[in-house]
Order: structure tokens, then sequence, then C-alpha cells
């Protein structure tokens, strides 16, 4: 690690971290992240590498990065970009002040006192005189042209909220950096995962004495790169000259075609062939083993069928509160439980070596001791935010459960984007839910909910960039360059901590500022709300049932005594864990066993049918290309593959320049143009 890397990588945080909601609030681009492989970042590095880094070559060769350089930067960058948009900040502020405007005109808050169910230091209290702090957030304290000092943010009115939650936030993703440390060893060497998105990354990478990775040499490559570059730049143009430019189809427009399957159609089907067509997705399909590429375009054709046949009898496993248990998001959760007993089995005996040597334990075989102290620190960071959870109220047995349940789900998804590139993730699975079926309402209490509940909102609520999957490949890509593991865990440790430092105050600066993103209404409007909506539901109920003064007498192991599962998800959970269990058992067993069990951790979830029919697209591009032309034909296609990822960050990264010169030069909002699903 050279020390211009690391400056320039801190730099690089600064600029994602600060520059991400100005982006996607203020002028309204597609998000500047958006996902584990955003187009921000990854365009930004295809436009050094063609224009910057061999100028800097040709005038000075020092002055050109190498390719460790740039892996350095970019697994200090990857981790942050989990900070300013849905990975935290999307959600964090609106869901720990705006509570405060919504008791206020949601009817029954005030009359229930549900918002004092909420511990004290998991929301901004606005007391008589501090009307700004809510006020001002909500629209903005700024006048005409001009903008407010940063004295003029009502800090003091933040600081306990954020010293709680920056515990929480701090220890967990400590933790989830950690555990991707500890589980690095097994699945880049001993499973040999494909790790797609640092394969391509480390494929543009400099080798040797050259400004460029060897890709750029091959001419498949710039032809791929070209002509989905152009096929976007024309549809972006139609979105401001629709009188001049044709926008070209997106879709194979499959849909008419779901009226001949009713139960197909029933289930959604019109929806899912529907969906457009993602050249990432086809070449990162291409370069996945064909079971796992196949299961993933088949898995959402067959969850509509199913859907379809339980809607027939009037069964509906989706639908319903998007918080409480119910079928679809109990066997999510269940799938993931599933896989995560299987990686368990599958890495014991290294898993064993590292935790008994981290607990001081002896064992005969040796281990890396980056590994041993990343799973130190690990069982320290969990014990610190199982600790704030406590200290907030929460029965200790509660906090397990959820800190337990919290990492497992974040461990999936790193597992998902190391073995198969899909780049959008969403659980749609919570462990307060996990929790909530398990217990029901009387053994957990309102109160006991809604804290689970705030703590999803914020942390887990919409995962799509999620810190382990980009921790995971930032460690691939370093390994891949020779760069010491442990070395990168801990400058990845120090970027997300400047990173916070920098995405929160700009984050309450922009919002008090120019006011709160009230358009982007799932954020603003609807998640400050669903946890309350829960809790008072719940606490409804109970009174009705004249259980409500039990439930909130109960603690710690007397909850068990009244513990009632709820029989719905109860069946779900099973389902999931039956399915994904029986699809990993089979695999382990059988050579040939068709069925990958990733099927069931994404097929009910909207990226799944997003790119579904991508990654069916992508599967029958390979086998044909293996049946037709063999081994020799499939590795000459590879730059192909590679060009049309770089043609979609490049045909991304475009629109949001285009975008900032045109808000900066007329102050108007730019048109919106879309690559990747939002």
């Amino acid at each position: 690690m050279t020390l211009r890397a690391i400056l320039i990588g801190l730099l690089g945080v600064g600029f994602f971290c600060g520059f991400t909601y100005f982006n996607d609030a203020v002028m309204r681009q597609t998000m500047f992240i958006g996902n584990t492989m955003p187009i921000s970042v990854y365009g930004g590095l295809l436009v050094f590498l063609v224009v910057v880094n061999p100028l800097l070559f040709r005038a000075y060769r020092r002055l050109a990065l190498s390719g460790r350089e740039l892996a350095v930067i970019l697994a200090m960058v990857l981790p942050a970009c989990a900070i300013p948009g849905s990975g935290l900040m999307r959600t964090f502020t609106a869901s720990i002040i705006l509570p405060q405007y919504y008791s206020r005109t949601t009817p029954g808050w005030e009359a229930e006192g549900v918002l004092d169910l909420a511990p004290w230091p998991m929301l901004v209290r606005v007391g008589e005189g501090d009307e700004n702090v809510l006020s001002g957030f909500m629209g903005g304290m700024a006048s005409g042209l001009g903008h407010i000092g940063l004295g003029e943010v009502p800090w003091r009115a933040w600081a306990g909220p954020l010293a709680f939650w920056l515990v929480l936030i701090v220890s967990l993703w400590a933790a989830l950096i950690a555990l991707a440390v500890v589980v690095h060893r097994q699945w880049a060497h001993h499973e040999q995962l494909p790790y797609p998105i640092a394969g391509f990354a480390n494929a543009l990478l400099p080798e040797g004495d050259r400004a460029q990775g060897g890709v750029f040499r091959r001419r498949l490559f710039w032809i791929g790169l070209a002509g989905v570059f152009l096929f976007h730049m024309n549809n972006y143009g139609a979105t401001w000259f629709p009188d001049r430019l044709v926008a070209a189809p997106t879709s194979l427009g499959f849909a008419p075609l779901a009226k001949l399957f009713p139960t197909f159609e029933r289930g959604g089907g019109s929806y899912l062939l529907s969906q457009p067509i993602y050249f990432t997705v086809v070449a990162f399909a291409y370069f996945l083993a064909s079971d796992v590429s196949l299961g993933l375009g088949i898995g959402p054709y067959l969850y509509m069928v199913v859907a379809g046949t339980f809607a027939k009898y009037g069964v509906p496993i989706r639908g319903g509160a998007p918080l409480a248990p119910q079928i679809q998001s109990s066997m999510n959760f269940g799938a993931y439980f599933g896989l995560f007993l299987t990686l368990l089995y599958t890495g014991r005996h290294y898993y064993g070596q590292v935790f008994g040597r981290a607990l001081f334990l002896r064992w005969s075989s040796e281990v890396e001791g980056y590994a041993v102290q990343a799973a130190r620190v690990f069982l320290g960071a969990t014990g610190v935010f199982v600790a704030a959870l406590i200290l907030v109220g929460l029965d200790w047995p509660l906090a397990l459960l959820y800190g337990g349940g919290a990492v497992m789900i974040f461990l999936v998804m790193a597992r998902i984007s190391a073995e198969t590139g899909l780049f959008f993730i969403q659980a749609w699975c919570f462990p307060c839910v996990a929790i909530w079926g398990l217990f029901g309402s009387t053994a957990l209490g309102p109160e006991s909910l809604l804290i689970m509940l705030l703590v999803t909102m914020v942390l887990l609520l919409d995962p799509r960039e999620a810190l382990m999957p980009f921790a995971v490949n930032a460690l691939k890509l370093a390994d891949a360059r020779a760069i010491r593991i442990g070395r990168t865990g801990a400058a990845a440790g120090a970027a997300v901590a400047m990173g916070l430092a920098v995405a929160i105050p700009a984050t309450l600066y922009f919002q008090y500022d120019r006011g709160a993103n009230l358009t982007d209404t799932w954020a603003c409007r609807a998640v400050p709300t669903m946890a309350f909506n829960e809790a008072l539901r719940v606490q409804q109920r109970l009174a009705a049932q004249d259980n409500l003064a039990e439930a909130e007498a109960l603690r710690g192991w007397r909850r068990i005594t009244r513990m009632s599962p709820d029989g719905t998800a109860g069946l779900g959970f099973a389902a999931g864990l039956a399915l994904v269990t029986a699809a990993a058992a089979g695999r382990l067993r059988f050579s040939r066993w068709p069925i990958h069990p990733v099927l069931f951790l994404v097929w009910s979830t909207y990226p799944g049918f997003c790119f579904a029919s991508s990654f069916l697209v992508g599967w029958l591009v390979k086998v044909s290309v293996t049946h037709y032309g063999g081994a020799t034909a499939y590795q000459r296609l590879k730059p192909l593959m590679f060009g049309l990822v770089a043609g979609d960050m490049l045909g991304g990264v475009a629109p949001i320049l285009i975008g900032l010169v045109y808000y900066l030069g007329t102050g108007e909002l730019p048109k919106v143009f879309n690559i990747l699903p939002t």
C-alpha cells in the first residue's frame, strides 16, 4: 500500500459520501450508488483508465497509478459506498426525526402514546421552542438561492441520538468487515468462488508496466463497450429530444404471452415478462456455472407459478403489512437460515480453527493470523452491538437473537454476491419479524417490538447497498493483486469511519439547507411510519384482548412461558429452510445435481424479478457458445462480455456528468435516466 493510494482512497471516500445525497436528492438523478456495483465507481474507474491514466503514463510513468494502487483505492471506496445511499443515509435521518411529525398527523398515534414507546436515544426529540429542528428538516432553512451556514444546523438536538446510533452502526459494521476477513480464505481459496464483480474490476486494472489492463487491448472488448454505450446514449438523448430521437426497446416484449398461462399470469407473470434485459447481468451469467445462472433465471418464473397456484385457492403468499409475520418474508428468512447452516457446515473445519484460536483454545492446524484477529474483532464488535440494544431496553435474549439474525442476513447476502455476481440484493426478511413470528405479540410486547423495528428501519430495510457484499469483493480484488488481507480489512474499516464522519454532516446540511427529499415518498413518508404503525396495531390488539398489561410486564426468560408462534409464519420458515437445505445437500452429494440453492434465495424478491430474463439470456448464450464452439470459443468471447459491463458503466456515468453540468449551469433539474433498477 503506497501513501498516495491511501490518500486518494480517502479523498474518494469523502467525495462519494459527500456528493451522493446532492446527486440523489437535490439533483434527483439516478442513484449515485444504487447497488453493490455502483455505476459511479466503476464508470469513474473506466473514465480514469481510458483517459487519465494513459495521459499520466505518457507524461511521466511514475505519475500513473499501478494496478495494486487502484486495487487499494477501490478496496477503501467500495465499503464506504454502503453509507451515503440506501445502505444507511437514505432512511437514517428521516427515520429518527419524522416520526415527530407523523405523530401529529396520524390518527391514533398521539392518543395511544405510541411515540413514547421509543427509548429517548433512538429519536430526535422536538421540545418547545425547537420547532426549527423539525420544520427546518422538512422544508429547509435557506431563502431564495442562498444557503445556510453550518452553524445554523441544529446539531445539539441531534447529538444524543447520533451518539447512540453511531455506536450501533459502527459496532455492527466493524463486525461485518471482520467477518468478511474471516470468511475470505474459505470462500476465495478453499471453495474457489468466482466473485464476478471483483473479476471484472481486476480485468480492468493495469498489469506490470502498463497504464491499462490487458482487456483494453482486445477488439471484442471495445466492440461490446461501444455498442452498449451508444445504445444507452441514444436512449438518453431520446429523453431530452423525444421528437428527434427514437428510444430503442430494452425489453423483449413477451408480457402478452402470460395470458396463455392463467396460473402464471395470476402469480404476476406479466410483470416478469415485461422486465428489461440488462447487459451487465447477461455478461455475469456468461461467467457463472450453468446451474447458477439457470437457477437465477428460472427461479422467479417458478415462483410466479407457485404464487398463482396458491392464489387460485385463496391463499395469498404475498401481500400484507411488510413488517408483520407473513408467508413470503418467513419463507425468505428460512431460506437464508438454511444457507447459513450450509455455510457453517461446509466451512466447519476452517471456522472452527479460526474461532478456536480466537478464543485461545489449542488447535493442531495453523490458520492465518489476520483471520484470528478478525474473529476477535467480530466477537467484540458483535458484543457491543448487542449491549447497545440491551441498554435501550431490549432483553438480552432478544438482543442476541436480533444481532445473530442481522449478521446472518448480511453474511448470506455477501455469499450470494461472491457466488453469483448478483449486485442488487434485497433479502426482504427481517430478524425482528422472525422473532415476532416465533414469540408472538404477547411475549414480545409493543415496546420491545418497536425497538427492533426501529433498528430495522435504519440498518436492514433496503440493503441494496449492504456493507458486507462490498467488503468481500474488495478483499477478493486486493487478494488478486497480492495485497495483504489484514491490512485491506483495516483500511476498509478506516474508510468506513471517515465516510460516516463525512456523510452524516453533509446529508444533514443538505436537508436543513433545502429540506428533506420529500419526493422520495418511500424513504420520507413510508419508512418513518412503518415501525410505529406496527407497534400501534400490536398495542391496540393486546389492549382489546386484555393482555397489554401482562405484555408490558414480561421480562427475560418469562417471555418464553408466553410464547405463541405464528403458524403461518412457521410454515413459511419451514418451507424456505427445507427447500434450501435440500438443494444444498443434493449439490454436495451429487455431482450432476441441477438445482442450486440460490434459486430459493432470490426467486421471490424484486431484484430476482428484474434480472430473471437477463440471466436466462446469458445462460442461453453460454450454453450455445460452449456447445457449438467449445472451450476455445467461450474464452474468446470473454472480452466481449467485459465490454458489455463496461458499456453499462460508462453509459450510466455519462448522464450523471451531463446532468451535473446542466444543473450547475441552469439551476434546473436534469432529465432522469436509469440503466439499472432503482
